[in-house]
């Protein structure tokens, strides 16, 4: 079937003029009052679920190569994301910031733990407020032009980064480069709850897992391009200049990205604008594909959501949703639990315990690139192997890692700091196989349609504060002239792990494949999590 318009009676009604939409709901019988019609459109989803799970991922790829090309154009955000977060947290470890921005401490120039912890904080700190501000902004203004604003204001936070050094007076320099870290960690705030929202509400079940897991690899594609650039810097006076200068075309790149793909149907969809929401689904839609029966159930479990839900802040936690809020919660947790923000300051975290600045760095760079690669395997793995068994193995590996990195803490010299930077590069590893893409998976699936701008804008906003916790704790941890705890920081993360594994299996629901349909209607019925696998829609 091709897409131009065929016979579909309820939507050739709708998109006819949106006047009718509200006469067909006054003097006629809606669409989902009739258990005819109820029963036939979850059957029909629910069987092209069933079959397309069944293809392998490269050819769901080709199947929807549009969708997927759209999201690759996505990636771009993402990529700006980690770089900006690896360029801005590491520079830290760079001689030339140290001398510029810290102090000397028994003759070796260190950053303050107050200055650190609140550097550290920043970023995600703000990004809790754009992510909040971004889950109703894209509701307002659509997901492309909260894309475009949140790509722009990046670039403005850049331009204070790169003028933070330019004043006598260290204190102000220390108050510049806060001030341009929060103002551009808010705007990233703004561009990942954007952009996972849009990912989510444009992928078929069968690639959601795998497109999906695109956050982990090309978060660590971003990191391992800025520790290069860093790292080729290391040695030139105010180096870090430039690295904060390379930061403005990545920022370009999504504004532009954001002119060219589709708005979101489903935005459209709720917004009452059907002829343009076809519009967007047939350029989302690949050739043969009938996207007027794809527009209907997407306007039907929008229909159907409306029913239980005004699509504020407050009905995310009431009735089902406050389920739903909660798992995408801790799935957004997930990366902290399992160490994400003690990796992403590996460089700086290595040279406390022990090692010089050009190893710690080349270390960070090595690590990169292993979780890079093993975030590639896990496109293919989310594809064939559930959320639920990849979170639970990963996190039950990472707690014995993080356990025996704590142990070796006990001992000091050039074996304690070799292993624990081994060690790190192996967490990184495991953790891009399983919990990492899967927490985006999970925090991508589980909100329900009506509620995924604003469940999205939740959800990095704790995602934001438990980044701005960890990174303003963590230095009193590990520094030396604070905890001084060095490796047996690993002691921390093993019980987080511990905790994180005991709660993903009691609470985290298996999702994977499944249609909007039946995950709404599992919620409903209030299935347990563990038996979310095994359950059959009555109505198959």
């Amino acid at each position: 079937m091709s897409n131009a318009i065929k016979p579909f009676p309820p939507l050739l009604r709708l998109v006819t003029n949106n006047t009718e939409i509200m006469e067909e709901k006054q003097n006629e019988q809606s669409p989902m009052a009739d258990t005819k019609r109820e029963d036939a459109e979850p059957t029909f989803e629910h069987a092209e679920a069933v079959t397309s799970n069944e293809l392998p991922l490269w050819q769901a790829l080709r199947k929807w190569r549009r969708v997927t090309i759209y999201c690759i154009g996505l990636t771009s955000a993402i990529l700006m994301y980690g770089y900006d977060y690896v360029i801005v947290g590491t520079t830290s470890s760079m001689p030339s910031f140290q001398e510029d921005f810290g102090e000397k401490y028994n003759g070796k120039w260190i950053l303050p733990s107050l200055w650190l912890g609140l550097w550290n904080f920043a970023s995600p700190g703000a990004s809790m407020i754009g992510a909040v501000i971004g889950g109703s902004f894209q509701d307002w203004v659509g997901r492309r032009s909260s894309l475009a604003v949140g790509s722009f204001l990046s670039a403005i936070g850049v331009a204070i980064l790169f003028v933070s050094n330019k004043s006598d007076d260290i204190h102000v320099r220390r108050v510049i480069f806060l001030v341009g870290k929060a103002f551009q960690g808010g705007a990233i705030g703004i561009v990942m709850a954007t952009t996972q929202t849009y990912m989510s509400e444009v992928l078929p079940p069968v690639l959601r897992g795998s497109i999906l897991a695109f956050f982990s690899v090309f978060t660590l594609l971003g990191q391992l391009i800025g520790a290069g650039v860093i790292y080729a810097c290391l040695g030139i006076s105010d180096g870090y200049t430039i690295c904060f200068a390379t930061q403005w075309p990545l920022s370009v790149v999504p504004f532009v990205v954001a002119l060219i793909i589709p708005e979101s149907p489903t935005y459209l969809i709720r917004k009452g604008r059907l002829v343009e929401a076809l519009k967007a689904q047939r350029r989302l839609d690949s050739p043969g594909m009938d996207s007027e029966k794809n527009v209907e159930l997407i306007r039907r479990n929008i229909e159907s959501e409306r029913e239980r839900t005004r699509a504020t802040y407050r009905d995310c936690f009431q009735g089902t949703n406050l389920r739903r809020t909660l798992i995408v919660i801790f799935a957004n947790l997930l990366p902290n639990i399992f160490g994400l923000t003690l990796l992403a300051k590996a460089s700086y975290f290595a040279q406390v315990v022990g090692m010089r600045a050009n190893l710690s760095l080349m270390i960070l760079v090595i690590g990169i690139f292993c979780g890079f690669l093993a975030n590639l395997a896990s496109i293919w793995i989310l594809s064939r192997v559930g959320r639920r068994p990849l979170i639970i193995v990963t996190l039950s590996i990472l707690s014995l890692l993080w356990l025996s990195m704590g142990i070796s803490g006990f001992w000091s010299g050039q074996p304690t700091v070799w292993y624990t930077a081994i060690v790190l590069i192996f967490i990184i590893m495991v953790a891009g196989l399983g919990v990492w893409p899967c927490s985006y998976a999970i925090s991508g699936e589980t909100s329900s349609l009506e509620l995924r701008a604003k469940t999205q804008g939740i959800g990095w906003l704790v995602a934001g504060a438990a980044t701005s916790l960890f990174g303003f704790v963590l230095p009193y941890i590990f520094n030396t002239d604070q905890g001084n705890l060095g490796a047996k920081t690993g002691f921390v993360y093993t019980g987080l792990c511990t905790i994180g594994l005991v709660v993903s299996f009691f609470y985290i629901p298996e999702m994977k494949g499944r249609a909007i349909s039946e995950i709404d209607q599992m919620f409903e019925e209030r299935i347990d999590a563990r038996q979310f696998k095994s359950w059959r829609s009555p109505t198959t």
